[in-house]
C-alpha cells in the first residue's frame, strides 16, 4: 500500500509543479509560493520534496532549466515546461479529473 500512496503523492506533486509552470517560468521558491497561493494556503510543499521532483521532471524531459536573476537580483535556476511537459500536463489533468471524480463518487455513495 505504501508504494501506491507514494506514487499518488509523487504524481500529485508532479502535476502541481507542471501546472505551476504552465504560464511562466519560475524558480524553485516561486513554484512553492505559486502552489501555496493557488491552493489558498491548503497545500504547502517543502523544498525537500520539491527539488527531487524538479530534478526528476527535468531528467524525464518534461521541464528544462536555465539561470537568470531573481526579483532580488540573485542568480537563480528557473524552470519552464517543454512541449513534452505540456502534453504530459494535459494527460495528467485528464487522469486526475477522472480519479477525483471516482473518489467523490465513492465518498457520496458508500
Amino acid at each position: 500500500m505504501a508504494d501506491k500512496t507514494n506514487d499518488l503523492l509523487q504524481g500529485a506533486l508532479d502535476l502541481l509543479v507542471l501546472r505551476s509552470l504552465y504560464t511562466e517560468k519560475r524558480h524553485g521558491w516561486g513554484i512553492l509560493k505559486r502552489i501555496q497561493q493557488s491552493s489558498n494556503d491548503e497545500l504547502i510543499i517543502h523544498q525537500g520534496s520539491l527539488y527531487p521532483a524538479l530534478y526528476r521532471l527535468e531528467r524525464q524531459g518534461f521541464i528544462k532549466s536555465d539561470f537568470g536573476l531573481s526579483e532580488n537580483n540573485r542568480k537563480a535556476k528557473y524552470y519552464s515546461l517543454t512541449r513534452k511537459g505540456k502534453r504530459k500536463l494535459e494527460r495528467e489533468i485528464e487522469k486526475w479529473n477522472r480519479f477525483s471524480t471516482a473518489i467523490v463518487s465513492v465518498l457520496q455513495n458508500a
